[in-house]
This record gives structure tokens, sequence and C-alpha cells, in this order.
């Protein structure tokens, strides 16, 4: 999965979507200025080739939201974790209202899905994620991220968690610096696993981190076979698509993208996320050194958005965070 330019496919942009390894499109705040461009965009990707390429974004709420014009500004995970402290329920209806408005927005567009909900534990303060996390309670992030899901899957939008096993209980930022958590198997069982262990018969994808939890099993989460194909597959049973996070930052960082991203693979990663570096992109659609796991684009397919939502659920779900207080009437 790679990223484009701009608003709009220079020649170099579809010379790499054309490629056979390339499978997905991630999009960010520079290739948005307002839905009808954004639309065009979509469509133009996806006639690149056949089966069309599935194309994701950012859009949690909060910070992370890449496209805010004429977008309803979503809340922050948090927020709807402070509204369950007060009101268990409501904070239920409004996670999964969010999750709801989120994907309905998205698919009035003709994007497939958003790299939502996020499953870390907000144990340590921290400027990465920090208020990207539902709560400091494992078992409330299950419940409000399981929520927040269900809203995505009723606006016809898988869910992706992130990010695995868990990127919470560090303050260091991957995309800058290694992070290195130094908890024990049992003390991240019981805190950042607990999400995953609930929902993971409700994910259809889950990202990795790029976090190194040199007491459990050496290198970082997403190079790591130990943690996806034992962990992630073998112990909890998680049968959709794998996300590496993004390949180019300062955390997956240990060789060439090609050993990096051959790396990741035989980890167990089924798509690799590779962005904002046209030269790695390029290096590595030019190696021969590469291979695509077997029966992974059965398992992306399960990505592809399909029925739109109804008016009349978004007019409720937009109802409901208003009178939370969660987004502007």
């Amino acid at each position: 999965m790679i990223d484009v330019e701009g608003m709009e496919l220079s020649g170099e942009d579809t010379r790499r979507l054309q490629h056979e390894m390339v499978g997905g499109v991630i999009l960010f705040a520079r290739n948005y200025r307002d839905r009808p461009q954004l639309i065009d965009l979509v469509i133009s990707i996806k006639a690149v080739k056949s089966p069309e390429l599935i194309v994701a974004v950012d859009q949690e709420g909060g910070r992370v939201q890449r496209f805010k014009d004429s977008f309803v500004e979503l809340p922050t995970a948090r927020r709807y974790g402070e509204v369950f402290d007060k009101e268990y329920q409501t904070g239920l209806m409004c996670a999964a209202a969010g999750g709801l408005l989120m994907a309905a927005e998205l698919r009035s567009c003709g994007i497939d899905f958003s790299f939502a909900p996020v499953l870390d534990i907000a144990s340590v303060e921290s400027d990465v994620i920090g208020d990207r996390s539902f709560h400091k309670d494992p078992l409330a992030v299950a419940e409000l991220a399981g929520a927040f899901a269900d809203g995505m899957r009723q606006a016809g939008m898988a869910s992706v968690g992130k990010h695995f096993p868990g990127h919470g209980g560090v303050s260091g930022d991957s995309h800058v610096e290694k992070p290195c958590d130094a908890r024990k198997y049992a003390e991240l069982k019981g805190c950042d696993l607990v999400p995953y262990k609930e929902l993971v018969g409700q994910l259809e994808g889950v990202m990795t981190a790029h976090v190194n939890f040199p007491e459990i099993y050496p290198g970082i989460a997403t190079l790591a076979p130990e943690w996806i194909k034992t962990e992630l597959r073998e112990s909890l049973g998680f049968k959709g698509v794998v996300f590496s996070d993004d390949l180019s930052m300062e955390g997956a960082k240990s060789g060439s993208i090609v050993e990096i991203a051959n790396s990741a693979l035989q980890a167990g990663c089924d798509m690799l996320l590779v962005c904002n570096t046209p030269s790695a992109v390029d290096e590595l659609l030019e190696s021969t050194r590469i291979s695509i796991p077997l029966g992974v684009e059965s398992r992306i397919g399960l990505l592809r958005a399909h029925d739109l939502c109804s008016e009349q659920r978004v007019e409720v779900a937009l109802g409901l965070l208003s009178d939370a207080g969660l987004i502007d009437a």
C-alpha cells in the first residue's frame, strides 16, 4: 500500500499503481481539497487496474483526521471514554455513532476504510497516542473500540485495529525514534492485549506497532513472527489482514527497504505500508526479491467497502454526538 503525490494522479503515480505488487493506496491531507476532488481522485485510482486497488486513510478524529473541510470534525477517542465514565450506555452509543458517521462520510467518497479504531491503552503520557486512546482501562477500550467498529460496519466499512500488540506503553513516537517497552509478557497480556482478545472476531484487519518489547521477543513487533504468527494468528486466532505500519518510519529502520519489507512479510504481515518516500517505493517495486504471501488477495478482499449507509442513520448519529457535546451542532 503506497501513497500518491497530490490531488490528482501524476504519471509517476499511475506507473507505480499499475505494478503488480501494489494493492492499495493510503491518502493524506495533501490529497484533499474538497469532496468532488476527492471523489474524482478515488475514481481515478480505482480505474488504474482490475481488481480495483483498495483506498484507505487515517480518519480517527481529533488530531488524526486527514479530511476536515466539509467533513464533520470528529472528537478524539478519549472524549468517548469521558462520556463512557459518566454514562456507560451513552458512551457506547456515542462511540458507535462516531464510527458510523466517520465511515459513512468516507464511503460517500468511495474510500474503502479508515485505519481505525485505535486499540492502544493510554498507560503513559504520550504525544503520539495520548488522546487517540479511548481509555486507560483495557476492558473499557475493548468495549468502546468494539462499539466504534460496529458503527463502521453499519456504514459498510471494515475495521482495522491498531497498533498490535500495543503502542500505549511508551512515550516515544515510532515515526521519529525507536520506542522500547520494557514490560514483561504477563503485564502486556493483562493490559494491551486485552482489546485484541476481546475483539479478535470483529476486526477485519490489524496494524502492527514499530515497538520493541525486549523482555518478551526480539525486534519490533512488525518484524517479529513471534508476535504476528504466534501471538496474533495462533494464540488469538486472528484470521483477517495484517498491515505493517509505515515501513519508512524511523521505528522500522533496520536495513534497506527491501530487507525490511522481506522481514515484515516473513514475520506474517499481509500488506506493507510504504509512505512519503517515493524512492523507497521504487526500490521495492524494482526488486526481484519480494515474495507476496499466499492467500493474501482473498483476505484483502474482505476490506473492500460494501453498502452505503442510509441518510437516516447518519442523522441519528449526528444527533447523538451533538447532544453529548462531542461535535458542534
